[in-house]
Parts: C-alpha cells; sequence; structure tokens
C-alpha cells in the first residue's frame, strides 16, 4: 500500500508535516544511537527510563510512575521490584499520609544514571565533533527552536 504524500493529506501544511516527518524519523535514529550507550549500565532501557523519571522528576506512586512511562501498574509494579534489587531505587511510606508508598531513586540509581547521560552525551558530542563552526551554530540555533516548540 503506498503512502499518501505529506501534500495530498495537507496542501497548505506539506512544508510543516515534511519537516515533522523528517524530525520524526531523525529523532527516533539519535536516540537509537545514543542508546547504545545503555549497555554499559548493566541496566535494561525500561528500567533506565523509569529511573530517569525518579531521579529527574523526584519520588512518584507506582500509579504516577506508570502513568509517566505509560504502562499499567503491574508492569510498574515488577520494574520498581528489578530497580529495588538492583539497589537503584527504594520504596517509601509517604510522609504525608502512610497509606501511600512512593518509588525514589537512591544515590546509587542516582549515579547509574548519571554515567548513562554522561555516556550518552560523549556520544553524541563525537558525533557533532566533526562539524563546521556554521554546522554547530545551526545546530544551537534549531535546538534552541526546537525547546521552544517543546514547551509549547
Amino acid at each position: 500500500m503506498e503512502k499518501p504524500s505529506a501534500s495530498a493529506a495537507s496542501p497548505a501544511g506539506a512544508p510543516t508535516e515534511e519537516a515533522a516527518d523528517r524530525l520524526h524519523s531523525l529523532a527516533i535514529h539519535l536516540l537509537r544511537a545514543v542508546r547504545r550507550e545503555d549497555d554499559a549500565s548493566g541496566v535494561t532501557a525500561p528500567h533506565l527510563s523509569a529511573l530517569s523519571v525518579l531521579v529527574f522528576g523526584g519520588a512518584r506512586t507506582i500509579g504516577e510512575l506508570a502513568g509517566a512511562e505509560q504502562v499499567r501498574a503491574p508492569s510498574m509494579t515488577r520494574i520498581v521490584d528489578n530497580l529495588e534489587r538492583g539497589g537503584l531505587a527504594l520504596r517509601e511510606r509517604d510522609p504525608r499520609d502512610a497509606r501511600r508508598v512512593r518509588v525514589r531513586a537512591t544515590d546509587t540509581g542516582v549515579q547509574v544514571l548519571r554515567e548513562g547521560r554522561a555516556r550518552r552525551i560523549a556520544a553524541l558530542a563525537a558525533k557533532l565533533a566533526g562539524l563546521t563552526d556554521d554546522e554547530m551554530d545551526a545546530v544551537r540555533s534549531a535546538t534552541a527552536v526546537l525547546e521552544r516548540v517543546l514547551r509549547g
């Protein structure tokens, strides 16, 4: 089955849709390229993703963490169980409501995630190292624009 062209679907938005399509593809390939660095952490991608939410977003309930990761609570419970076994996360009673349990990253979890992030950034920096000054200026400008787009 042939995919309809962006211009057939939306003549007025064709350049925007083409840019969105290219950006989507690029983002996926870029993440795949740097995700290879995650193997060095010894932690699976779903576990690193959940750990990232805890490190950068703070302690969460299982339900909140499942919502952030777009998985069901039983799946997140298994992920948190594994993070706990690995010493990367810890369940604690919520100080404001003893009925609630929150999950937080341990110091080891924070360290694993930060080291992984540093490896990803180094890998990406190595790919950018061959760019000219003008190309790097263009990357910085595009990054600023994309950050603005994401902020909505």
